[in-house]
């Protein structure tokens, strides 16, 4: 029997999908003003970006069993409230430390909904075609709602203050909740399954403990002690959590999935897609505007064409699907955007042409090479372990998503500081050497001369810097895309032997 109104609370399902993943990028655009307002550092600077999707990504496979003993419908709206109520925390955060917690709570609510939205719609849609339609919705949405993230922050801050980014949430929240409560059926699958906190925490703190390690060697003077007792935290806590895992009856993560070749190939796809995208246009919405003065609203424009492309790239991914299969697919899609962004770098400053048919290319691949994962890591799953599965999913982007931003924003500082020569007779203060963001704030208080000098050299080293960490995302996507090959043939090596 069909259930009623599932159209309807596909669009339910999708408006808070939307919400989740543009969360990940709108601040992009909004990061300069709000670095200004805030007179935030460098350091709370990649904080208050990469809060959110570190802490969603710890959190995932825990909500995920919790969702299964308290009913996904239940996950879903409680963390929709919980999500509508961080977003106005956020907009009024008077200091970056609040940002920052604000941010966090953010990541709570989005965990609690991200694995109930394939629950909902594996649930509400139980003919195999109209299943098939509503999951390449909510993977359209995931691959292009990232992307249109910055788009959306440029729009806002043409007329509004930064705040605004995370305000506008709020009323999408209390429009979606009541609908969510009304139209979606309450089940209950697998309510004995214990929910793992433990494990929870255990790796979130593994990631966190990473992820600060290598932001902190990318520090004009950066403390190797502190990075080495980060990482090793956070190894430890990853070795941890692995280990429970492979003890326990009832694991978040069956490890023995990642035997077949298949879902391992699926989950490099979604990881590395994720790094390319979250990592490039975090350094590419800097760029325009710091580099080039766009204003938000000019840079979430001229960012247009990634999402366009890989809102498009979605559908026809999965037509092509079976004509193609899941790996052909995965891999050539990743070279296509591979090759979109080194054709990028080499005409960014040449024929706008050009540079929207590079973009083009590195959305519409990186669109479809998340669509192909999607399929891949769901269908290699066996039945039993789809929910599990799903959650591995979504970790996979979020995962992909801190790593570039921890990674790319890392690279991106560690050049810029090493490439920035500052001219001694001008006694600039040594900050300027930690971010443009600081450089142009110090430029603003030294006489004409001495700023315009400042203001040149910043930027000549942030291009530089940019330069090298899009043609490192270009050489990702590439090996990536040999790896995913590689597996490809092994299966038809096998058989051959056979």
């Amino acid at each position: 029997m069909r259930t009623r109104n599932r159209w309807l609370i596909l669009a339910v399902v999708s408006v808070a999908l939307f919400l989740i993943v543009v969360d990940m990028t709108v601040l992009y655009t909004a990061l300069p003003r709000l670095t200004h307002d805030l007179a935030a550092t460098a350091s709370e600077k990649l904080w208050i970006v990469n809060a959110y999707p570190l802490v969603v990504a710890g959190l995932l496979p825990g909500t995920g069993t919790l969702g299964d003993r308290l009913g996904h419908r239940n996950m879903f709206a409680g963390g929709l409230a919980v999500f509508g109520a961080a977003s106005l925390f956020a907009a009024y955060a008077p200091s970056p430390g609040a940002l920052i917690a604000a941010r966090a709570l953010l990541a709570v609510g989005a965990a609690m909904m991200m694995p109930a939205t394939l629950s909902i719609i594996r649930h509400t849609f139980e003919d195999e075609k109209e299943r098939s339609v509503a999951i390449g919705v909510w993977a359209s949405i995931a691959s292009g709602g990232a992307a249109i993230g910055p788009v959306m922050g440029g729009a806002l801050l043409e007329y509004f203050w930064w705040g605004s980014v995370f305000l506008i949430n709020v009323p999408l929240v209390l429009a979606t909740l009541p609908l969510a409560l009304k139209l979606i059926p309450l089940r209950r699958e697998y309510s004995s399954q214990p929910w793992d906190l433990l494990g929870s925490l255990q790796i979130m703190a593994g990631l966190i403990g990473l992820a600060y390690a290598v932001k902190e060697l990318a520090k004009r003077a950066p403390s190797h002690e502190a990075a080495a007792l980060a990482a090793a935290i956070g190894a430890v806590f990853v070795y941890l959590f692995v280990r429970r895992q492979r003890r326990t009856a009832t694991p978040l993560i069956d490890f023995a999935l990642f035997r077949d070749k298949r879902f391992s190939a699926g989950v490099l796809t979604a990881i590395t897609a994720a790094i390319a995208l979250i990592g490039v246009e975090l350094v590419f919405s800097q760029r325009l505007q710091l580099v080039l003065s766009m204003s938000p609203l000019q840079a979430g424009l001229a960012i247009l064409p990634i999402p366009l492309a890989s809102f498009i790239a979605g559908p026809l991914a999965g037509l092509a699907l079976p004509r193609m299969g899941n790996e052909k697919l995965m891999w050539q899609s990743l070279l296509l955007s591979g090759a979109g962004l080194a054709y990028f770098v080499l005409v960014k400053d040449g024929h706008v042409a050009a540079r929207l048919a590079s973009l083009g290319m590195l959305g519409f691949g990186l669109g479809a090479a998340m669509t192909g994962a999607s399929s891949t890591i769901m269908m290699s799953a066996p039945a039993h372990r789809s929910g599990m599965a799903a959650s591995i999913e979504e970790v996979s982007y979020e995962l992909g998503g801190a790593m570039g931003i921890a990674l790319m924003g890392s690279l991106l500082s560690a050049v810029y500081t090493a490439t920035l020569v500052l001219p001694e007779v001008l006694a600039i203060p040594l900050q300027a050497l930690d971010s443009l963001d600081e450089a142009l704030l110090i430029a603003e208080t030294l006489p004409a001369e001495p700023a315009a000098v400042l203001t040149r050299l910043a930027r000549s080293a942030f291009d530089r810097a940019f330069v090298i960490v899009m043609f490192s995302a270009a050489a990702l996507l590439a090996l990536a895309a040999a790896l995913i090959a590689t597996f490809a043939r092994a299966p038809e090596r096998e058989r051959v032997k056979q």
